[in-house]
């Protein structure tokens, strides 16, 4: 005759409690969305004062990453990777001087990396800044984007929803072992992003 155990009423709602919890949880995860950085609409901008007399800008012309977006959470990551060498200034010998050892030292760094350790939102659930770690050459620091623009929206180019931001933040050469010509070229840069991100 086959045995048969019963389990204690006890114990099945203590199995119960701890499914309804692991499917929970693994609901939570999955209800963030995730967003892949699209290449052609996303730049890096840099720009610094030059002697005094003007504002110069550069960019990376070469930026991939992802979004993750749980607004009902309000929580979120970012992760953003510069190739150091896409940098353009319109000039080809100032280009390769800011690749050289000098700057970037981009054949030995190459990549600029920007990692979300907090996504901020308002009362509205809108994101209206990032917190994280900006790594430039061996050097990493803690940096924060204000943003001043965050929109998402259905694509029917895409027939996928897309996110786009635009955001900035100060940073001091110095910080990132980078001060060569300091005074004469500012030791502050503002950095903006402008990034446009696409639903998988």
């Amino acid at each position: 005759m086959r045995q048969t155990y019963s389990v204690p009423k006890k114990s099945r709602i203590t199995l119960l409690m701890s499914i309804m919890f692991i499917v929970q949880a693994w609901g939570s995860a999955l209800a963030a969305d995730r967003y892949i950085i699209d290449p052609t609409h996303t730049y890096t901008i840099f720009e610094y004062s030059h002697w005094g007399l003007s504002l110069q800008k550069g960019r990376f012309d070469k930026n991939s990453g992802f979004i993750e977006l749980d607004t009902e959470n309000k929580t979120g990551a970012v992760q953003i990777e510069i190739d150091a060498s896409s940098v353009s200034t319109g000039n080809s010998l100032f280009d390769n001087t800011l690749r050289s050892s000098n700057f970037f030292d981009a054949a030995t760094y190459p990549k600029v990396i920007f990692k979300s350790t907090r996504v901020l939102f308002d009362l509205n659930d809108k994101v209206i800044g990032i917190e994280g770690e900006l790594s430039i050459k061996s050097v990493t620091r803690t940096v924060k984007f204000e943003l001043t623009q965050f929109t998402c929206r259905f694509m029917p180019l895409y027939l996928k929803t897309a996110c786009g931001a635009n955001g900035y933040t100060k940073i001091l050469r110095s910080d990132f072992d980078m001060a060569r010509y300091t005074p004469f070229v500012s030791d502050e840069v503002s950095l903006y992003f402008i990034v446009e991100a696409i639903r998988e």
